[in-house]
């Protein structure tokens, strides 16, 4: 690193300002953002990030999943651009920095570069990708998803959230189904900067976590038909309770979850009774089950042990129990280089830092299919996140934002 590339910082002032601007659009009343994908609130940030990018000389390309990609040129414009970027969606009660930090700290990378008059020999490019967090439409991370080809942009546009809006609709709906069709925007490499969402890095005091992996997915849908029937009359020996099948199946999913580990993990996070009354005996649930782990061998046991665990519950208490696999995203490991480059800026700019594994998924972790990828990581209050508590301090997203700077700086060049 030059002596001028290694005084080079990102505005940290700016950086922390343009987070809590950006937090408006769709703040809660405890602190908190809920910006559902393609919801008024997300058409308000992609309005203002179109804006900024196109402020700091960008030129900003929508794709037709609402995708954005915002393009500074570089002295070779015949070599596709180094990409940075991350999602602005949030979850329902999501905070201030899951995602919305790797995003504007590659708006702020874009803005420092410019105000130091730096041409980067390759150009740059900023991605917004669509519905990351998977909150309304599932699956997760389906911009990038369809980006790379795991899913056809049809199928993508015809999923439809709980109130039965299709994304084809509601991206028309906030008018943002662009004209470029997906993957007509390439990349020489991707490098994406988050807060861990774990707490390893603020346990060990560590201000960077240098990404080298990403834990596999599996994503079920599940759903329980018993048989409703008096609360008062029905003998317990006789019932067939879907709400008990689902408990069983909770603690059998957390139980194989332990039994395998640490290097697994298992949660129920939706459950909803079909027409629920208080006097009632519950006969039909819909459920969702997702469960991860960095190793293929584990994730293949997850599989295996909670269908024969469903199967048995399902057997005893004389109920169905259907499971759909929606998802399976292979553990990730990003390119051996760019972890190295991202290690050797960290280490460059004297930040303290660890290798660290991605506990959660990220549009990265799709695009490492296609491309040399990396991330970054800084640390988050308690390792709370997907929750409107969410903290990260200033000069660790400052810290963040310097090695993604001096990353991309290595990977795009200095023009001569």
């Amino acid at each position: 690193m030059s002596k001028l590339a290694s005084n080079l910082q990102i505005d940290s002032a700016r950086l922390w300002s343009t987070i809590h601007d950006t937090a408006k659009f769709g703040a809660t009343p405890k602190g908190g953002v809920r910006r559902l994908t393609l919801g008024p609130e997300d058409k308000l940030v992609r309005d203002w990030f179109r804006a900024a990018c196109e402020a700091a000389g960008c030129e900003v390309q929508i794709d037709a999943l609402g995708n954005m990609f915002a393009l500074r040129r570089g002295r070779d414009m015949s070599k596709p651009p180094v990409g940075l970027g991350s999602h602005l969606d949030t979850q329902p009660t999501g905070g201030k920095f899951d995602g919305v930090l790797g995003t504007l700290a590659a708006l702020e990378v874009l803005r420092t570069l410019n105000d130091a008059s730096i041409e980067t020999e390759l150009p740059l490019c900023v991605a917004n990708w669509t519905n990351e967090e998977g909150s309304r439409f599932a699956p997760a991370m389906m911009g990038s998803a369809a980006y790379v080809g795991d899913f056809t942009v049809e199928d993508i546009l015809s999923r439809k959230d709980a109130a039965g809006i299709s994304v084809a609709e509601a991206l028309d709906s906030i008018g943002y189904r662009g004209d470029s069709a997906v993957g007509t925007q390439k990349f020489t490499s991707f490098i994406e900067l988050h807060i861990e969402q774990g707490p390893i890095l603020e346990a060990e005091s560590k201000a960077i976590g240098v990404v080298d992996s990403g834990q596999g997915v599996l994503w079920y849908d599940g759903k329980i038909t018993g048989f409703e029937s008096h609360a008062g009359s029905t003998p317990m020996q006789l019932r067939r309770d879907a709400l008990a099948t689902l408990s069983e199946i909770v603690l059998a999913v957390e139980r194989i979850a332990i039994e395998l580990g640490p290097n697994a993990v298992g949660t129920v996070g939706e459950a909803v009774i079909a027409a629920p009354s208080r006097n009632v005996i519950p006969g039909e649930i819909a459920f969702t089950i997702d469960t991860r782990s960095a190793d293929a061998a584990i994730m293949d046991a997850l599989d295996q042990r909670i269908r024969a665990a469903a199967a048995e519950i399902a057997t005893r208490r004389k109920v169905e129990v259907a499971l759909d696999l929606l998802w399976r995203k292979p553990p990730t490991r990003f390119d051996p280089k760019l972890v190295d480059a991202v290690e050797i800026a960290a280490k460059e700019l004297g930040y303290s830092n660890r290798r660290i594994t991605s506990g959660a998924g990220h549009d990265a972790c799709n695009l490492n299919t296609k491309m040399p990828v990396a991330m970054i990581f800084v640390p988050c209050k308690d390792g709370v996140s997907h929750n409107e508590l969410e903290d990260a301090t200033q000069p660790d997203c400052s810290a963040g934002a310097n090695v993604l700077l001096h990353t991309v700086l290595a990977l795009a060049g200095v023009a001569k």
